[in-house]
C-alpha cells in the first residue's frame, strides 16, 4: 500500500509583527529617536546656552543703578558688558570678583550715559545674526544625531547586536539550503536508522500515533571525535521537511549572567513559533552541548553561575511545567561523562545514539563517499585501503582521500593510484617523510636493528599481526616506523595477543641491545605503550597471577576537573606496591622472550636489517622471501612474452 501523501501546506508571507527580528529592530529604532529627542531638548534649552548662572548673582535694576551712579568714587564694579540682542543683557564683575547680570529696557538710554561716564571698563556685544545663531546652536546637535544614527545604523547591518544581545544566535536552515543527504553519510547505519525515524515521524505523526507512540523529544549523538555526529546533522538539516535551527553549545556562554538563559528562551521561543507555523514540527541542534551542559557545581572548575543558570534554563525548557510538542531536540557530544544527570534522563533526551568508529564495511562504504569526485585508476581496490585503516574515523577516511589526490596532482599524474591511497594512509598515521633529513652511517644502522627486531617478532610470533611494511625513512616524529595493520576489525583481545603485543614492542630495544650491546633513546614511545599495556592487564582486566582477578582505580576515562580532581584511590598502599611488582613482573617477562627469540635468529635479525641500510624500506612479501620462509616467484620465459613481476 502506498504511503499517503502529506498534505501540501501553503507557503507563509511574511509577517514583520511575527518576526522576532523585526521587532526588535523596531523597539531599537523607537529607543533610539526617544533618545535623540531628549538629548535635543536638554541642548536646545535656552538655560543651557547661557553661561553658568549658578555661581551668578542676579542684581535688581535699582540696585544696580545706584551702584553705577557711585562707582565714579567707590570703584565698586570692575567692569561692564552689554549684550544686544532681542533682550538687552547686562554682565558685569564686581571689585570682589563676584559676577552679577541683569536685563534693561530697550528705550533706557539714561544708564548707557551713565555706565559711560563711570564705568572706565565699559563693552557693548553685537548681536548676533540669525544664521550664526542656527550654527552655534543646533548644528552640535545635529552632529551628535547623525553620529548615533551612523553607529545604531551599523549595528542593524551587523546583526542587530547592539538592540538584540540576549537573542538566540540559531542559523535556520530552510528545505532546500542544505545539500547533504543520508545518501552523503556511509559507515554508521544504526545512527541514521535512528534518526529517519525522527524525520519519518514528522513527516508521517499518524502511522506511530495509531498505536499510541510518542515523538522522542530529544537525541542525543555520542561518539569520538570525527565519526561523523555533526553530519549527520547536517543530514538532517538536507532531509527534513521542517525548520531546523543550529548552532553550538558555546553561543549561549557569555561574562554576563543572565544572558545564556535569555537566548535559551528565545532559541525555544522561535523553534515553537516555527513548529506552529509549519505544521509539523521543528528540530533544534546544538553541537558540543558539553559547554553548556556540564555538571552543576562539583567543587573546583564546577561552579559558574552564568552556565548553571543557563543549564537551569535549557532544563526548563525541554521539559518543564509547559513544554508543548512538535519540537525536537538533537545535541551532539564526545564527553558524555561530563554532562550533567538531569539533561540525560528521559524526558530531554529519550535517544542516545552512539556513534563509533566504522567497521571495514563501514569503512568502505565512507571511502565510496569520499572517492566520488576523485579520478581512481583501475588499479585501486578501496576495499584493501579499507583493511589498511583499522580504528580511522570518518575524518581520517576523508583526509587520507584528500591526501591521495593531492599527492597524485603533485606527481603528475592523471589519476590516483593505489600506491597514493597506500602512501595517504602512511601521511595521516605518521607524517610526511623527511627524505631530506641527513643522517649518519651510525644511526641509520641503530634505526634499521631497531625496526628489524619489530618486524622480525611480529613474523615469529603468531598471536599477533604481521608487518605490513617497515621503513627507516624518518616519518612525522618517529626516525623510522613498522606498519603492523590488523587483518580484520577486532573488540576483544585475550591475554597471549597483549603479552605478544609487549613482547613485539621490546623487540626494537632487544634489536639494539643485540647490534651494538647498548640502547637509544628512541625505545621511550616503545617503552611507555609497554608499561600501559601491562598496567591494563594488571588493574583493568585482571590478567595477572599475583594479586588476582580485581579492576583497581576508575577505568582511564578523561578526567573532569569538577569531579575527579580529589578521586580517592580505591585500593591501599600495598596493593599499590603489588601493583607495581605484578607491572614490572610482566614487562620483564616479555623483555626475555624477545631476547631469546632474537638470539636464536640473530641471523634473520641481519639479513633484514642489512637489506634495510641497503634499501630502506621493505614489504611483508620481500621480507618472507629473503627469510626462506616462501619460495621466490619464478622469473617467467622472456620468450612469452610475461613480464616479470615487480615486488610491491
Amino acid at each position: 500500500m502506498p504511503s499517503p501523501i502529506p498534505p501540501k501546506v501553503p507557503p507563509m508571507k511574511p509577517n514583520p509583527r511575527r518576526n522576532p527580528k523585526n521587532n526588535n529592530q523596531n523597539s531599537g529604532v523607537w529607543l533610539f529617536w526617544v533618545i535623540m529627542i531628549v538629548v535635543f531638548l536638554l541642548i536646545a534649552n535656552p538655560a543651557s546656552n547661557n553661561y553658568n548662572t549658578n555661581n551668578i548673582n542676579k542684581m535688581s535694576y535699582s540696585e544696580f543703578y545706584q551702584l553705577v551712579k557711585d562707582n565714579k568714587d567707590t570703584r565698586s564694579i570692575k567692569k561692564l558688558s552689554l549684550a544686544e540682542g532681542p533682550e538687552r543683557v547686562l554682565r558685569g564683575t564686581l571689585a570682589s570678583g563676584k559676577e552679577f547680570r541683569l536685563n534693561i529696557p530697550q528705550d533706557d538710554k539714561d544708564i548707557i550715559a551713565v555706565i559711560r561716564e563711570n564705568v572706565p571698563d565699559f563693552s557693548v556685544v553685537p548681536a548676533e545674526t540669525f544664521w550664526s545663531q542656527f550654527f552655534f546652536s543646533f548644528v552640535p546637535v545635529f552632529l551628535i544625531i547623525f553620529f548615533l544614527w551612523f553607529v545604531g545604523r551599523r549595528g542593524a547591518d551587523m546583526g542587530n547586536k547592539i538592540w538584540s544581545f540576549g537573542k538566540t544566535r540559531a542559523k535556520v536552515t530552510e528545505k532546500g539550503q542544505n545539500k547533504v543527504t543520508f545518501k552523503d553519510v556511509a559507515g554508521v547505519d544504526e545512527a541514521k536508522e535512528e534518526l529517519q525515524e525522527i524525520i519519518e515521524f514528522l513527516k508521517e505523526p499518524k502511522k506511530f500515533e495509531r498505536l499510541g507512540g510518542k515523538i522522542p523529544k530529544g537525541v542525543l549523538l555520542v561518539g569520538p571525535p570525527g565519526t561523523g555526529k555533526t553530519l549527520l546533522a547536517k543530514a538532517v538539516a538536507g532531509e527534513a521537511d521542517v525548520p531546523f535551527f543550529s548552532l553550538s553549545g558555546s553561543d549561549f556562554v557569555e561574562m554576563f549572567v543572565g544572558v545564556g538563559a535569555s537566548r535559551v528562551r528565545d532559541l525555544f521561543e522561535q523553534g515553537r513559533k516555527a513548529a506552529k507555523a509549519s505544521g509539523k514540527g521543528s528540530i533544534i541542534f546544538i553541537d558540543e552541548i558539553d559547554a553548556v551542559g556540564r555538571q552543576r557545581f562539583a567543587g573546583i572548575g564546577g561552579g559558574n553561575d552564568e552556565r548553571e543558570q543557563t543549564l537551569n534554563a535549557l532544563l526548563v525548557e525541554m521539559d518543564g511545567f509547559n513544554t508543548p510538542s512538535g519540537l525536537i531536540m538533537v545535541a551532539a557530544t564526545n564527553r558524555p561523562d561530563t554532562l550533567d544527570p538531569a539533561l540525560l534522563r528521559p524526558g530531554r533526551f529519550d535517544r542516545r545514539v552512539h556513534v563509533g568508529l566504522p567497521d571495514i564495511v563501514g569503512r568502505e562504504g565512507i571511502l565510496q563517499v569520499h572517492c566520488r569526485n576523485i579520478k581512481l585508476a583501475g588499479d585501486v581496490d578501496l576495499k584493501k585501503v579499507a583493511q589498511q585503516t583499522v580504528y580511522f574515523s570518518g575524518a581520517d577516511l576523508a583526509n587520507v582521500c584528500n591526501e591521495a589526490a593531492l599527492l597524485a596532482a603533485r606527481r603528475g599524474k592523471e589519476q590516483v593510484g593505489m600506491d597514493d591511497l597506500l602512501a595517504a594512509v602512511e601521511r595521516v598515521t605518521m607524517g610526511p617523510e623527511k627524505k631530506s633529513r641527513t643522517t649518519s652511517r651510525r644511526e641509520k644502522e641503530m634505526t634499521a636493528y631497531h625496526e628489524a627486531g619489530h618486524a622480525l617478532l611480529s613474523l615469529m610470533i603468531d598471536e599477533v599481526d604481521t608487518f605490513t611494511k617497515v621503513s627507516i625513512i624518518p616519518r612525522g616524529m618517529a626516525g623510522g616506523y613498522t606498519l603492523t595493520p590488523p587483518t580484520e576489525d577486532k573488540h576483544y583481545y585475550t591475554k597471549k595477543e597483549l603479552f605478544g603485543m609487549m613482547t613485539v614492542l621490546l623487540g626494537g630495544l632487544v634489536g639494539e641491545e643485540t647490534f651494538m650491546g647498548d640502547t637509544t633513546t628512541g625505545v621511550q614511545n616503545d617503552l611507555e605503550k609497554v608499561r600501559e599495556l601491562a598496567r591494563s592487564m594488571v588493574c583493568s582486566f585482571g590478567m595477572n597471577d599475583g594479586i588476582g582477578k580485581l579492576a583497581f582505580g576508575h577505568g582511564s576515562h578523561p578526567a573532569f576537573l569538577g569531579r575527579d580532581l580529589f578521586e580517592e584511590k580505591d585500593y591501599s598502599e600495598e596493593t599499590a606496591k603489588r601493583i607495581d611488582e605484578e607491572v614490572t613482573r610482566l614487562v620483564t617477562t616479555a623483555y626475555e622472550r624477545a631476547t631469546k627469540l632474537i638470539t636464536e635468529n640473530r641471523a634473520k635479525l641481519d639479513i633484514i636489517a642489512r637489506r634495510l641500510i641497503e634499501k630502506e624500506v621493505i614489504d611483508i612479501t620481500e621480507a618472507r622471501i629473503l627469510l626462506g620462509m616462501v619460495e621466490p616467484s619464478p622469473r617467467p620465459d622472456e620468450s612469452l612474452g610475461n613480464p616479470a613481476p615487480s615486488p610491491s
